[in-house]
């Protein structure tokens, strides 16, 4: 049976740094606190930080695989916006005070008879950021690198010398060019030509 030691413990190490990065995220939420509209934005906001760092921690390491890191058009569509859209929503018919679009939700949700709902789901504020932000983690996805890209580079560094090589012998060499023979002269030829027919006298 084949044995995941070293990486089950470096994905271990690794899930635990990012849920001590997401509780550090968490605990600097509490203290910003969110007696007014500005401060609890900012808290959702880290809050939904918190959540993405979870979800990304996921794909660490995924370059070593042969992967690539992807948004998933089709997963941020049918999982993340609609988080987003709900999430949202109440979050922005539970915020404190008159914040932005709080009395319009607030009567759409009561004309469609949902507003008991949403504000019973709103105590949970902090959920649903964590989810918002988890949700678009969760939109990410590790995908094969085309080959091409894997292997371009591996190939032009292999076909470089004999490219070089081609490009010289196909260039014009000038008349005195060293690596170019020079050619014979027709009374050298003359010459050759009689040594070679020459028959030996007896």
């Amino acid at each position: 049976m084949r044995r995941y030691g070293l990486y089950d413990a470096s994905r271990g190490l690794t899930l635990a740094l990012a849920a001590a990065l997401a509780g550090l995220g968490l605990w600097g939420a509490t203290q910003i606190g969110m007696q007014t509209t500005g401060r609890f934005w900012l808290s959702m906001l880290i809050v939904a930080g918190a959540g993405f760092v979870i979800a990304v921690a996921t794909h660490v390491g995924t370059w070593t695989k042969g992967l690539r890191l992807r948004m998933s058009p089709s997963t941020f569509v049918l999982a993340f916006l609609p988080v987003l859209i709900v999430g949202g929503w109440i979050l922005v018919a539970t915020q404190p005070g008159n914040g932005w679009e709080e009395g319009r939700l607030n009567s759409w949700s009561d004309s469609i008879g949902i507003l008991g709902v949403v504000h019973s789901v709103g105590l949970w504020h902090g959920v649903l950021a964590f989810a918002i932000g988890l949700m678009l983690g969760l939109s990410l996805d590790g995908v094969p690198a085309p080959p091409m890209e894997a292997d371009a580079a591996p190939a032009r560094a292999a076909d470089e010398p004999v490219a070089a090589e081609r490009r010289y012998a196909d260039q014009p060499r000038p008349a005195n060019d060293p690596a170019t023979p020079p050619a014979e002269t027709p009374a050298e030829e003359t010459t050759q030509t009689q040594k070679r027919t020459r028959v030996p006298s007896r």
